[in-house]
């Protein structure tokens, strides 16, 4: 799946949380455009028309500055023909995703001897990252905004994700992060900050974090006795595995006092 293509299924996704972004005024209503426009350019991968009450929206995403036609003569023929259609103001939005010095990122007009045509041009890499980590709907676009620290930019994208409540939300929007990080961190960086940090936020993580707790003081508890008293009774072993980590812990410095395990069967009597 390609990086521009992922922004588009957010667009999709969330309409008017992308609208409020890319609009001075949030609409009440964003509608996403099916439109067919049967004339080249169109690129369906990476363009999202929204229709509000009196606007029509387009944003295009760009990981690429090169294309043919180029981007401002491309935006020209959107522009004209979505007047023509719906005959409403037209706002076009182009959102370059990976940094670059390329003129085309810079450019927000397209202009010859007759014509002058604006639009937008966003540069992700300028945009102010707490606009997007305070939006679960904007959070995946995260990792490309403004930092000193991209190693810690990533750390506070992971802790927004975590914030998600709602499970399946929490998994889609850290796919869609994943994805669109691979434009700026190393893919071993981002799973390792991703799934950690994300995970130790969750209930779940927790709860495989005290069952490995449990288990490496069962070891130490079960090493040291057999140690001490060469191998015990399987039985016995059985009843120490079921103690909780708190038991285990104490059982692990009172076992220095027993002599023998006749020492160990009282004290597993006593905390059964």
């Amino acid at each position: 799946m390609s990086y521009d293509n992922v922004c588009k299924i957010l667009a999709e996704k969330y309409p008017l949380e992308f609208a409020g972004w890319l609009l001075p005024k949030k609409p009440r209503k964003a509608k996403v455009l099916k439109t067919e426009l049967s004339i080249e350019p169109i690129r369906a991968d990476s363009v999202t028309f929204l229709q509000m009450m009196n606007r029509i929206l387009h944003i295009e995403f760009q990981t690429l500055t090169e294309s043919d036609p180029p981007i401002p003569l491309r935006a020209l023929d959107y522009g004209s023909r979505l007047k023509r259609i719906y005959r409403l103001p037209v706002t076009q939005v182009i959102i370059f995703l990976q940094e670059t010095n390329d003129e085309i990122a810079f450019t927000e007009e397209y202009r010859d001897e007759n014509t002058v045509h604006k639009y937008r041009v966003i540069r992700m890499w300028e945009q102010d990252p707490a606009l997007f980590l305070n939006n679960p709907a904007l959070l995946p676009l995260a990792p490309l905004a403004k930092t000193t620290s991209l190693p810690g930019l990533l750390s506070q994208v992971a802790q927004s994700i975590a914030t998600i409540s709602d499970r399946g939300e929490r998994q889609n929007t850290a796919a869609y992060t994943e994805i669109l990080a691979g434009l700026r961190f190393e893919k071993d960086f981002i799973r390792q900050v991703l799934s950690e940090d994300i995970m130790k936020e969750s209930v779940i993580y927790q709860d495989i974090l005290q069952k490995g707790e449990k288990n490496e003081a069962f070891r130490l508890v079960n090493s040291q006795l057999n140690r001490r008293f060469g191998n015990i009774d399987s039985l016995i072993t059985e009843r120490i595995r079921v103690l909780p980590t708190a038991q285990l812990e104490i059982l692990a410095l009172e076992l220095l006092d027993f002599s023998s395990t006749s020492d160990l069967e009282t004290w597993l009597n006593q905390h059964s």
